[in-house]
């Protein structure tokens, strides 16, 4: 099983730009659908991206977020633009079979991180 970890997190003020990398180890992220979500406090964990040969992305980041793979490194990155308040939430980076039908849904993730916390002031 893949072990993930996230980075890149922070504070920043609205229309801001954020860089998550989510950094694997045990397994290659090329064996794996991977895959984005976040939580905002008293909210459900929401599907954000994922890439399995190509992006897919939520309605609500499209045009704004890029979702890339780096195999030589191993790691998977969320390119975040123009940040909104919205957008405040932990992010969790996952894996998931390449055989999976949805990328959208969390609950067949096999692995998570820990998640990194992002926060957008207005």
């Amino acid at each position: 099983q893949v072990q993930l970890v996230e980075s890149g997190g922070g504070l920043v003020q609205a229309g801001d730009s954020l860089r998550l990398s989510c950094a694997a180890s045990g397994r290659a992220v090329s064996s794996y659908a991977m895959g984005w979500f976040r939580q905002a406090p008293g909210k459900e964990r929401e599907f954000v991206a994922a890439i399995r040969w190509s992006g897919v992305y939520a309605d609500s980041v499209k045009g704004r977020f890029t979702i890339s793979r780096d195999n030589a490194k191993n790691a998977v990155y969320l390119h975040m633009n123009s940040l909104k308040p919205e957008d405040k939430a932990v992010y969790y980076c996952a894996a998931k079979s390449l055989r999976a039908p949805n990328l959208t849904t969390h609950y067949d993730y096999e692995s998570w991180g820990q998640g990194t916390q992002v926060t957008v002031s207005s």
